[in-house]
């Protein structure tokens, strides 16, 4: 019987959990339907997610970041059905496809000094190519990374991660070295060694959403050149508009030797990558015919991943992204800067463009502060994910928690959301936080639920 696409889908909905926790991964069946998340969706269009009930769903996570351009974009699909009608002789592997050769081009158009592109298929990938390019560019070991960095879960990138949690249990990794953002003495320190090929930089962490002190990332490139090392810029989810430039290190008087992207260039399709580099990197590492494939992967520039890349490009010089970002990010990080002082339990709202977090912190008055106790030693971010779970259950907005044990919301929707998503995520934000602050409600019932499971685990 041949295969049947609609067929598959037809029969087998509804079983999307039971045959993850059977074949896949069964903590996430697991944790999905302890918070409420458990939703099955048919379909999804722009910003909005629909479920196999007809119920829509404001998506403010955009899968971590990979539908910058929103969910299903007309544009790209035509791309991808007309590619694929083009019938290609693709991944010969023996020749230089044409459309590798034409994004390349545009998309270092937009990343002035850098001169070279290594096309992969995941972020991760991107950081492993910059970390080898690093070390062969400048003859020496070591990385240097941020603490509460997060580079990707692969064994090179793991080891320039600054999340321990992620860590635990993967060693040994390779000799790289955390510092502090901002401490300009501790990159000096281990300069000195002689022995440091880079720094790995997020313009803006993810983890956390944490921006770089004014200054410290010029200030660093300039320690940097001085010792014959180089700057690394990790893009893969601040690049492609994300900030409100195309690149967030735009933002700082940076010129980056190595930027990594990924993500939001596939157009939420077909999964890429991309290593750009300065004309002497890439020298260095494919310096003669014979190292020609010292660095390679199966998929590069194929012919489905390039057409996304290609379609995507157009779409946000077309729909003016880039400044739509801008413009509503500033918009939203503003209306919701100005609750800090209207709610105790909001202690710091920061970010660029559509890269926005909300921390919490310990309330003054003693009517919430048992309830904020209670949580802290259970769980240290406990409470932001109480926040995360009604703005979903409730109110059908989805968004994450900006990393394990930190009391942060992250806020990273598709770059295609106008005013009117900023006012239905406004309005569900206040009702929770409203809620949040009699001390008492179904918020901190369900905190109490989780404090419990916590402690039986």
């Amino acid at each position: 019987m041949p295969f049947e696409l609609a067929e598959v889908l037809e029969r087998r909905a509804g079983e999307n959990y039971e045959l993850h926790g059977r074949y896949i991964n069964p903590q996430v069946p697991r944790v999905l339907k302890t918070i409420g998340f458990d939703r099955i969706y048919r379909r999804a269009e722009g910003c909005y997610l629909f479920d196999d009930e007809g119920n829509r769903y404001l998506d403010m996570l955009a899968g971590f970041g990979v539908h910058g351009v929103g969910r299903n974009h007309p544009v790209v699909r035509k791309a991808l059905h007309d590619v694929l009608d083009a019938e290609l002789a693709d991944m010969v592997q023996f020749d230089a496809p044409l459309l590798a050769g034409v994004f390349a081009e545009r998309l270092l158009a937009k990343a002035p000094g850098l001169d070279r592109v290594f096309f992969c298929n995941s972020g991760s990938e991107a950081i492993e190519a910059a970390l080898k390019f690093a070390r062969c560019a400048t003859g020496r070991p070591r990385i240097l990374f941020l603490d509460h960095a997060y580079h990707g879960l692969t064994a090179g990138a793991l080891s320039v991660n600054g999340a321990g949690e992620f860590r635990r249990g993967f060693g040994p990794l390779l000799p790289d070295t955390p510092i502090q953002l901002g401490d300009l003495d501790a990159l000096r320190r281990e300069l000195k060694k002689g022995d440091v090929a880079a720094l790995l930089v997020e313009p803006i962490q993810g983890k956390g959403v944490h921006i770089p002190p004014s200054g410290f990332l010029a200030a660093a490139q300039e320690e940097l050149r001085r010792y014959g090392a180089l700057l690394i810029c990790d893009e893969v989810q601040t690049g492609i508009g994300r900030t409100g430039k195309f690149f967030a290190f735009e933002h700082e008087n940076v010129d980056p030797d190595i930027v990594t992207v990924a993500k939001a260039l596939s157009g939420g399709f077909v999964p890429i990558g991309a290593t750009l580099a300065k004309r002497a990197v890439f020298d260095a590492v494919f310096s003669s015919m014979d190292r020609v494939f010292v660095h390679a992967s199966t998929f590069m520039g194929n012919a489905m991943a390039m057409t996304a890349g290609l379609a995507t490009l157009a779409v946000i010089e077309d729909d003016h992204l880039v400044e739509n970002a801008a413009r509503v990010g500033r918009l939203l990080l503003e209306s919701l800067q100005a609750l800090v002082d209207r709610y105790e339990l909001i202690a710091e709202v920061r970010g660029r463009g559509l890269m926005i977090g909300i921390e919490f912190g310990r309330p003054r008055s003693l009517k919430l502060r048992a309830g904020w106790s209670m949580l802290q030693a259970a769980r240290h971010g406990l409470f932001a994910q109480l926040v995360v779970v009604p703005l979903f259950t409730r109110h059908r907005i989805l968004t994450q928690v900006a990393g394990d044990h930190i009391d942060v919301v992250k806020l990273i929707p598709p770059l295609v959301i106008g005013e009117p998503e900023v006012k239905t995520f406004l309005d569900a934000f206040v009702d929770v936080m409203d809620d949040a602050h009699t001390g008492a409600g179904l918020l901190w019932d369900f905190g109490r639920t989780l404090v419990g499971q916590a402690v039986r685990r």
